[in-house]
């Protein structure tokens, strides 16, 4: 990525294509997510190196509980894993984690490491890596409208603003970028608030081929963007 190509103060990323990825190779699908796993930490990796502020993976939808409970177990094993081995290496990069989520349902060997994690990155500053985990865009929405409603404001003070400091995201900006890889070209309740304005990138490489030069393909596409920020009259 050349350093005088813009880049998003936010990064967000659809990871889809894990279980495609293992059925057209005759393998498990557990043999797609391990190897998407891969991708994952090769991804962060390069994010912080180029230096991206904000990077959000949308890791596992309250729709997945849907999935097979072996499925299941297996994803939050991998997680669980992958995060237990990568602490030190995130501290090293400066990289703190955050979720956007409800960790109360998680496993709780998942969710206790999950909170170490968090804790032992708190103070790291270079970038913010938030895992959406047993996430839900409307869901986010409906429970900042209930703090809200619990501040007993009059309705004249509920705002945009109000509502976003109310978010997973509060104090983070709107992802400027959102890639979604696997040719799927939707959204899947990801980020619906905050991803009004965002610039879209759709690829038809499926996750665990996604590497870091298919990531500065994408970059180097929305460095050529111009961003416009109002409705059609700003056409």
């Amino acid at each position: 990525m050349d350093k005088e190509e813009k880049l998003p103060a936010h990064l967000a990323i659809i990871m889809d294509g894990n279980g495609r990825w293992a059925k057209k190779r005759g393998l498990s699908r557990t043999e797609g997510h391990k190897e998407g796993v891969k991708r994952v930490k090769e991804v962060i990796a390069h994010c912080c190196k180029i230096g991206i502020k904000y990077l959000t993976l949308y890791t596992f939808s309250k729709e997945n509980w849907k999935r097979p409970k072996t499925e299941i177990s297996t994803l939050f094993n991998l997680l669980s894993e992958h995060l237990k081995k990568e602490e030190p290496s995130l501290k090293e990069q400066g990289i703190k984690l955050n979720i956007l989520g409800e960790l109360e349902d998680l496993p709780l060997f998942t969710k206790k490491i999950i909170q170490q994690v968090i804790r032992n990155t708190s103070q790291c500053k270079k970038m913010t890596l938030n895992l959406a985990l047993n996430y839900s865009g409307r869901e986010e929405i409906v429970q900042a409208v209930q703090k809200i409603i619990k501040q007993n404001l009059p309705p004249e003070k509920i705002n945009i603003e109000l509502i976003s400091k109310n978010l997973y995201t509060t104090g983070q900006p709107d992802p400027d970028l959102i890639i979604r890889t696997s040719g799927e070209m939707r959204l899947s309740n990801f980020l619906i608030f905050q991803a009004a304005y965002a610039e879209l990138y759709f690829t038809p490489v499926l996750w665990p081929d996604f590497t870091p030069d298919h990531l500065d393909q994408a970059l180097l596409e929305y460095s050529k963007r111009e961003r416009r920020f109002g409705g059609l009259g700003s056409c």
